[in-house]
């Protein structure tokens, strides 16, 4: 289950209740999903203090659109038809806890963002150490709105 951050909040709304004000978001053309050891800033979109994972050939997924890795939104929920599936770590990452989408490959807007949790919806983590591969298996990235 995924979280909209404050910034896309506010984009929905301003999009969805105009009242004749300029609209200025446009979604972005590449999605990214990106890893954190922590959720420090992750809903405000406060850039600096989010701990996303770096070093060790970490990198952030290209979802190219919503359109080549999320199932058509039904009931308000949509998850990944496809793996999504993050380089082989060449070094530790740390503890992973929680995903974001991002709307840009480095830096950039906090879109959606959440807590990592089991099939069964517990919270969970993942050690990430050196030869470990992270991934997101299909179905498994779950994205709700209540």
């Amino acid at each position: 289950m995924g979280a909209f951050s404050d910034y896309l909040e506010n984009e929905i709304l301003d999009h969805v209740l105009n009242n004749g004000r300029a609209l200025t978001f446009t979604p972005p053309a590449t999605l990214y999903i990106a890893l954190f050891t922590s959720d420090g800033g992750l809903e405000n979109n406060t850039e600096g203090s989010q701990t996303e994972v770096s070093g060790g050939a970490y990198a952030r997924q290209a979802l190219n659109g919503s359109a080549n890795y999320f199932t058509v939104a039904a009931a308000g929920a949509t998850s990944n038809f496809a793996d999504i599936e993050f380089p082989v770590a060449t070094a530790d990452w740390g503890t992973i806890t929680h995903m974001a989408i991002m709307d840009a490959l480095t830096s950039g807007n906090v879109l959606i963002w959440g807590l990592l949790k089991n099939a069964a919806g517990a919270t969970t983590t993942k050690l990430i150490e050196e030869g470990d591969q992270f991934k997101f298996t299909a179905g498994n990235l779950d994205i709700s709105l209540d």
